[in-house]
């Protein structure tokens, strides 16, 4: 079950009765979790940046597949087929080199998914719904110029683009696990900056208690939002939103590279958000704008299906999904994805130690 796409999620949580399965058998608190579900991995688990180049025609030939098995009734199969279906597709492009330094404390021994998988296995619906879709059709995206608007509850409104970006802030690698909400995982070597400089940056005032996000609007470069039919019926621009407190945490960073180099357009570019202990639909891709505001601001998967997508989203292996269960993962490393390892999820993704304490006294089954 935890292989749909979320093309599908859009259609069963618009026209189906869902279940609220996902408060069976938890834990009442954050702070009684804490100290389960932790895992630690060694040098040996990593894997090579260039272990996995294939082809998917011949792929295909080889395992005897044909256009009959891309066709295979049932949307468990979506999300493995979908890796090697349409035509062979180039590399994305590279971005330029950044600089950066790497701060030991976030170099953690942890098995990194090699690069072209990062770069070709997407969620970003306003290039489609497919894995490879965004990687196929991100170049459209326009990144230079770009700007990035600060506002709200701030007493020092203000506006950036990148060149300011990155003349004001230092860069810094920041090895993270990152869980999908379909119960896929990988493991990133991203590239930027505690979001909370930039919020200091723009003095929030004492209203400030929520943080929001905002996509580029822009039809014309993102098919998905001109589309329906291509973007899954999502209401554009995606939008998003952290308690302040959250936003301001030192793991929470504004992301503008990875594997070294600046975003390709397909995870993000130029700037995204990154929570690694949530689940990835909290990590918006090309942010424009980020307002501080006082009430909880809408965000668009919570609008979908608030019973099936959280305001939170807090990863937990005790809180299923209505229609899969939380408490495994498959995570995509080396090989083909007909041989991916599956996992227990870890609470809060592995991160129980540093943010669990953002969340004592709440009840994880209802802030989900």
């Amino acid at each position: 079950m935890e292989g749909f796409t979320r093309k599908f999620h859009i259609f069963a949580a618009k026209f189906a009765s869902l279940s609220n399965s996902h408060h069976a058998d938890d834990e009442n608190r954050a702070g009684e979790e804490t100290m389960t579900l932790k895992k630690r991995l060694t040098e040996a688990d990593v894997t090579p940046e260039n272990i996995f180049n294939m082809n998917r025609r011949r792929v295909l030939q080889t395992l005897g597949l044909g256009a009959a098995a891309i066709s295979i009734p049932g949307m468990a199969n979506a999300d493995i087929l979908s890796w090697f279906k349409g035509n062979d597709r180039p590399p994305a492009p590279a971005g330029r080199p950044l600089d950066f330094t790497k701060p030991a404390q976030y170099q953690a021994n942890l098995p990194l998914t090699p690069a072209d998988k990062v770069s070709g296995y997407n969620n970003f619906y306003e290039f489609g719904l497919d894995k490879a879709d965004p990687a196929a059709n991100a170049g459209t995206l326009k990144t230079d110029p770009w700007k990035l608007t600060i506002e709200g509850e701030v007493a020092k409104p203000i506006t950036l683009d990148m060149d300011d970006i990155f003349k004001r802030f230092a860069m810094e690698q920041r090895i993270y696990r990152m869980r999908c909400v379909e119960a896929w995982s990988m493991v990133v070597p991203w590239i930027g900056f505690e979001l909370n400089k930039l919020l200091k940056l723009a003095e929030p005032t004492s209203k400030a208690r929520f943080v929001a996000f905002q996509t580029l609007y822009a039809p014309d470069q993102m098919p998905g939002q001109k589309d329906r039919f291509i973007g899954g019926g999502l209401n554009y621009p995606y939008v998003e939103g952290l308690r302040l407190d959250e936003a301001m945490h030192p793991l929470t960073i504004l992301t503008t590279g990875v594997y070294g180099k600046a975003l390709p357009p397909q995870n993000g570019a130029p700037i995204r958000l990154t929570v690694p202990w949530k689940y990835g639909f909290k990590g918006i891709k090309s942010i424009v704008k980020i307002t501080l505001t006082h009430d909880q601001p809408p965000t668009t998967w919570n609008q979908i299906a608030d019973n099936e997508y959280g305001f939170y989203a807090n990863v937990n292996p005790h809180v299923n999904h209505p229609r899969w269960s939380q408490a495994t993962e498959r995570f995509i490393g080396p090989g083909s994805s007909f041989n991916v390892d599956r996992q227990p999820t870890l609470l809060f993704n592995g991160y129980a130690d540093q943010v669990a304490s953002l969340y004592r006294g709440m009840d994880l089954r209802e802030n989900y």
